[in-house]
């Protein structure tokens, strides 16, 4: 909304001008979000405690997670997912479709969260909504996600798929895009939803993956620095830095009162909706295999599940003490701050390595 205010204000004082700036607009962005989510958290944390709203713990998780986080509130997630919207709307074009998409996908995925977090208060329970529910719920909505993606796209590029550090590879998809894209957006919100498990664990690297977005965002929607780099020019995600930049501010608000050990958890109402997000912005700046990278703690949390279910299930064997395998390192007797450090220190590695793929092609 700032931005048409200021754009008119522009015609009577040319100061206001510098507001135009992307690179201003994603700062203010990020600084709004963060002061927002500062000023929220006391504020939520106290109405979850006054409301009994606390984390629901697995009967068979740690049981250190039973004694110190079952009275730590939960749904702390509300605290990003307000912020964001509020500092989107004041610095970004509101009038860009990929501003639209980003801010459904975010709150449409928060309502999945935050019901299957209500559910499991009603019935003091960690189950909350039935799995299958779930899976139908996200489908549906990722499903009109990336149909509308792909419906509303201008060139095949937009359709077509990337390879980090490959200048001439595009595999086109078609309408193949349709069920790449779903598959892409629940993976990663459930990816995300699996690695919240430890304090701060998964908000950290959604950050710093948020942040290489902004810059990758940036370069895609620069027609010179595109075209200086030999990468896809596509008009009109420079905008999507702007909201990326929100999850980063928001992301370090809500790690202040996240940190170990934590006064609040993001529950599936934020961990479903960043996730869902964070994918929704990766096939908008088609950059899906260069998230894979980045979010490879986020892969390897939710193979750990599915490698523990399939082999027990199978040969009746268990390949990890439990999984998420964050839960493994914590049954082996590494400290918790100490799973929750080295997996940050990997994820900025991953980034370090997704950003490579800018400039080595």
């Amino acid at each position: 909304m700032l931005y048409y205010l200021f754009d008119y204000l522009a015609q009577y004082n040319s100061g206001f001008d510098v507001f135009h700036y992307l690179t201003l607009r994603i700062i203010l962005a990020a600084l709004t979000a963060l002061i927002i989510s500062l000023i929220l958290g006391p504020i939520v944390i106290n109405y979850l405690n006054s409301k009994s709203l606390y984390q629901s713990i697995r009967s068979d998780g740690p049981k250190s997670h039973i004694e110190n986080k079952s009275q730590t509130p939960s749904m702390g997630g509300l605290i990003i997912i307000i912020s964001i919207i509020f500092s989107t709307f004041l610095w970004s074009d509101i009038l860009n479709k990929n501003i639209w998409v980003l801010l459904f996908t975010l709150i449409s995925f928060g309502a999945i969260g935050f019901y299957d977090d209500y559910q499991k208060f009603v019935h003091s329970s960690s189950d909350g909504i039935s799995g299958k529910k779930k899976l139908i719920l996200q489908i549906i909505i990722s499903s009109f996600i990336a149909y509308f993606i792909f419906s509303t796209s201008t060139s095949l590029i937009e359709l077509e798929l990337m390879l980090p550090f490959l200048k001439d590879f595009a595999l086109y998809l078609g309408i193949f895009f349709i069920p790449w894209s779903i598959l892409v957006i629940i993976g990663s919100s459930n990816a995300v939803n699996l690695t919240d498990g430890l304090d701060g664990l998964a908000i950290l690297p959604c950050i710093l993956i948020a942040a290489a977005f902004v810059l990758f965002a940036y370069v895609e929607g620069n027609f010179n620095i595109a075209n200086y780099l030999l990468i896809p020019y596509l008009p009109g995600v420079s905008e999507v830095a702007i909201f990326s930049s929100t999850i980063v501010g928001a992301g370090l608000g809500f790690l202040w009162y996240n940190s170990y050990p934590a006064e609040v958890f993001m529950g599936d109402v934020g961990s479903l909706s960043l996730g869902a997000a964070l994918a929704t912005i990766a096939i908008l700046l088609r950059l899906e295999v260069v998230y894979a990278i980045m979010g490879g703690v986020f892969v390897v949390e939710a193979l750990s599940v599915i490698i523990q279910v399939a082999s027990f299930k199978l040969f009746g064997k268990r390949v990890f003490r439990m999984s998420p395998i964050h839960h493994h390192f914590e049954l082996k007797g590494w400290p918790e701050p100490k799973i929750i450090v080295r997996f940050w220190i990997i994820t900025f590695v991953l980034v370090l390595i997704a950003l490579a793929s800018l400039k080595i092609r």
